[in-house]
């Protein structure tokens, strides 16, 4: 699925949980693994880095570590395309007093701009664990068939025990309260209609990919996508949830743009943006 990773490193106290998470990707990708830094480099920077790698049974040799100077996200991004990286791997930040995180600018800008897909870690582990509960953004869009068939891999490969694919009902509001004018058992039938039509639209897409042994759920919301797709997660307690970029939108997200700052501004798990 990915064949080289690269993992954008500080040196905060979370780089051995990082290197552990991204060690654990390359065993399940078979991928070579890229770190990169921008920022200071020192002896004794070098020298921290290496007992890591050392600690966790990862051959120095055969890990490339790059060391930029410059604009973060930047460099980061053009690092990337320069050595044709197709995932790339990164924390998250905690908001100080609250079991909450946040996205700041720099991670923003590198998952907006970067080409390859994204993964955004709120709580690496240092004996990291597959992704067991997994939610998958459904709503239509131009990339969700690229999304839900990739997402599925993702989770055949991490052996995700229970996988959620979440539609939205565009312009819910609006139909039922045209519905309304009909009384209630015309809104009885246009709520069904609608569930019926999202629920169609996702079992479509699933008859073309292979599931392999998940155990898939479709469900329906009916609010702004990226809002219900966290309240989703955050209520079912998942560990990861996978989205596509923004990328080309059709004629009604135009309307109503759908914007992944809901989700960016307050992750509710770990997040993976699937780009082509």
């Amino acid at each position: 699925m990915f064949t080289k990773i690269a993992l954008a490193i500080a040196f905060s106290p979370r780089l051995e949980a990082l290197i552990c998470e991204a060690k654990r990707l390359k065993d399940i990708f078979s991928a070579e693994l890229l770190l990169i830094h921008v920022g200071e480099k020192s002896p004794e920077l070098e020298n921290n880095l290496q007992q890591l790698l050392a600690k966790h049974s990862l051959n120095e040799s055969k890990i490339k570590t790059i060391w930029q100077k410059g604009n973060p996200a930047n460099k980061i991004i053009q690092t990337c395309m320069e050595e044709n990286v197709d995932f790339l791997v990164a924390g998250a930040l905690k908001t100080e007093g609250f079991f909450k995180y946040y996205i700041g600018s720099i991670a923003r800008k590198i998952i907006r701009k970067a080409k390859c897909s994204v993964l955004i870690l709120v709580d690496p582990l240092e004996k990291p664990t597959p992704f067991q509960r997994v939610v998958i953004n459904g709503t239509q869009q131009d990339q969700t068939p690229f999304v839900i068939e990739k997402g599925l891999d993702w989770c055949k490969y991490d052996r995700a025990k229970q996988v959620f694919i979440v539609n939205e009902i565009k312009m819910y509001g609006f139909q039922m309260a045209t519905a309304g004018e009909g009384g209630e058992e015309e809104i009885s039938n246009t709520r069904r209609k609608l569930v019926a039509e999202e629920v169609a639209y996702v079992e479509n897409i699933l008859k073309t990919v292979d599931k392999g042994d998940l155990k898939v759920s479709i469900k329906i919301t009916c609010g702004k996508w990226a809002v219900e797709l966290a309240r989703f997660a955050t209520d079912t307690k998942a560990d990861l949830l996978i989205v596509g970029d923004e990328g080309k939108l059709g004629f009604f997200d135009r309307l109503f743009p759908h914007d992944l700052e809901d989700i960016l501004s307050d992750l509710p798990c770990n997040l993976l943006i699937l780009k082509k």
